[in-house]
């Protein structure tokens, strides 16, 4: 991509959202999931990732998604409208929380596994790994479930002002590795701060064409 093409691409995904951008439905069973209509993006990662921090950073609204104070806590599917329905934004639950409960976790994985499986109009997952935490087994079950389900991947880093730059390359090292060999996974890797704003731009530059694609 030259330096027009990827200049259209970011003013795409500014334009994408600057407009409403509106919670719309949210789902705790697979049966219960909304009417399929245009394309749609998940988010998933381990709980305390910064899911809900980069959806408002995203958006650019201060509480579109809501942070939770007690880790694990979102147990549904919860859906964003953009632009009217140019494009969907689906916030997962998250996965890995010490104190959720057996029984929990594995209808998290159930849930999760049905609708990555199943929805036919989910065009990327976008898996979120905190540049300051090792990756973790719960991280790396996750990978598999995505494989399994045949579904397109991409890594989105997170909170990266938080860590000094030798330790984000090394994050970004162990991380290639570990998806370079997953054909769902999407080759280029997102960089980004909700505190900052790094990244941010190029994220929705990525959505943006995801959009485009319909």
């Amino acid at each position: 991509m030259d330096d027009e093409q990827r200049a259209g691409l970011i003013e795409a995904g500014r334009l994408l959202f600057a407009r409403p951008c509106t919670f719309f439905y949210a789902s705790q069973a697979i049966n219960q999931l909304p009417p399929l209509a245009g394309p749609e993006v998940a988010f998933c990662g381990r709980s305390n990732v910064g899911k809900s921090s980069l959806l408002n950073a995203l958006t650019g609204q201060k509480a579109l998604a809501r942070v939770s104070v007690t880790p694990g806590r979102t147990r549904q599917l919860n859906f964003f409208r953009c632009d009217e329905g140019q494009l969907t934004l689906v916030d997962m639950p998250g996965y890995g929380y010490a104190k959720a409960s057996k029984t929990l976790k594995e209808d998290w994985q159930g849930l999760m596994f049905d609708f990555l499986r199943g929805r036919p109009t989910l065009r990327r997952v976008l898996l979120l790994m905190d540049a300051r935490v090792e990756i973790k087994p719960a991280d790396r079950a996750a990978i598999e479930l995505l494989s399994d389900a045949a579904v397109a991947f991409q890594i989105c880093i997170t909170k990266v002002d938080d860590v000094k730059k030798a330790q984000l390359e090394k994050r970004i090292k162990e991380l290639e590795s570990l998806v370079k060999k997953r054909t769902a996974a999407h080759p280029l890797m997102l960089v980004t701060s909700s505190e900052t704003g790094q990244g941010i731009a190029e994220l929705r530059a990525e959505l943006a064409a995801v959009a485009r694609l319909g």
